[in-house]
């Protein structure tokens, strides 16, 4: 999914739910699929396993993106936690789902 001029906000996990990873992007399917073939090696991301994606949301200018992609990251843990469970609170991985919109 890429966005003309907005961006998505996105929070992925590893398989035990341990780490919790808040990105932003204009391409997230792109993004994603970079996570969980650990494109960057070295990035946190890969070197904690964070390829689920447990919540996304699109906003229509990368601006606003950017913005709550820095609010997200200051909360706490719990407030991340809060948040992906509002929109998925089975936690499943929702790569798949996004593949087929």
């Amino acid at each position: 999914m890429v966005f003309q001029q907005g961006g998505c906000v996105y929070i992925t996990t590893n398989k035990l739910h341990t780490v919790l990873y808040v990105g932003v992007t204009s391409d997230l399917t792109g993004r994603v699929w970079d996570h969980k073939n650990k494109t960057y090696a070295n990035s946190y991301t890969a070197k904690y396993d964070c390829d689920k994606l447990v919540y996304y949301y699109f906003y229509s200018r990368i601006e606003e993106a950017i913005a709550n992609e820095k609010a997200i990251k200051g909360g706490s843990r719990k407030s991340k936690i809060k948040l992906v469970n509002s929109m998925n609170p089975e936690w499943p991985d929702l790569y798949d789902k996004l593949m087929e919109e």
